[in-house]
């Protein structure tokens, strides 16, 4: 699998050797806050996750990446596709560790997952939702060209939803 480059960050799919970092940037508490319902997941759910990435990406070609800096070991962040809901739903899926708000990397991130869901994947729509309260990660799909589709309430929790559709020209 190749990687993908942004103005500040190479991508590559997450690979069972990033097991600590990523366990890591999932069990932050201001990461988990949204992404695992404030819950501080074991290392063998993050294990799992990871190996669930690899067998999306050799079946289905997509999956979670791993950001890091340019010449730096640091883990910025990971995005990628993943399925959520029920029914599943393939859904645009970020996160970025703290020590990276607020300078636009989820918004980098995300921008460059959408370019490739449209360029490489062929996707003609890209979903992505938040809990309503994450107003910080609603202002991330906004920014990145996606637009509000509806809200619903999923297992007592408000979710927001957002779209963006491939551009005909």
């Amino acid at each position: 699998m190749h990687e993908i480059e942004t103005a500040r960050a190479r991508l590559r799919p997450i690979a069972p050797a990033d097991l600590d970092a990523i366990h890591a940037l999932w069990a932050d508490a201001d990461v988990r806050r949204y992404l695992w319902d404030d819950e501080v997941i074991p290392r063998d759910l993050a294990a799992s996750a990871i190996e669930r990435s690899v067998r999306q990406f050799a079946e289905e070609g997509h999956g979670l990446w791993l950001a890091r800096p340019y010449g730096g070991d640091e883990l910025i962040g990971f995005c990628g596709f993943w399925y959520f809901h029920d029914p599943p739903q393939l859904e645009l899926l970020y996160g970025v560790a703290p020590t990276h708000w607020n300078r636009g990397m989820a918004t980098e991130l995300a921008c460059a997952m959408l370019q490739h869901g449209f360029g490489h994947l062929g996707f003609q729509r890209i979903i992505g939702s938040t809990d309503a309260p994450n107003t910080a990660s609603a202002r991330v799909m906004t920014k990145a060209g996606m637009r509000f589709d509806r809200r619903e309430n999923e297992h007592e929790k408000e979710t927001v939803f957002f779209v963006i559709d491939v551009q005909k020209s």
